[in-house]
């Protein structure tokens, strides 16, 4: 950044570190909008996504029925609440809301 600041160019500071000019640029343009250094958090921040208002509802369900599959949660979810997800986001939602899924031991 002192570099770009004394007056270099950005290509030229890119040659000058042996890095490409995207590893100069983008620094510079994160210090001129916010006028920091400090990454931007990554991610969505989660907190706004399809199964946010059934949460709690999804969490009873999988503690009422135990060995319920995430295909039927999907369609549960279709036919009662009218909302149409993939199971991957289903399943991100419960790992967010700690219930994992461990196979039974064979014989258990």
């Amino acid at each position: 950044m002192t570099y770009v600041d004394e007056g270099h160019g950005h290509r030229e500071a890119a040659r000058h570190f042996r890095v490409s000019p995207k590893s100069v640029n983008d620094p510079v343009k994160l210090r001129r909008e916010t006028g920091l250094l400090t990454p931007r958090q990554q991610g969505n921040g989660g907190g706004h996504g399809k199964l946010v208002g059934v949460a709690g509802w999804l969490k009873a369900r999988v503690m009422a029925k135990g060995e319920i599959t995430l295909n039927e949660l999907v369609a549960e979810l279709a036919q009662t609440h009218s909302i149409a997800v993939h199971r991957a986001t289903v399943w991100r939602m419960l790992r967010g809301l700690g219930l994992t899924h461990k196979k039974s031991p064979a014989g258990a």
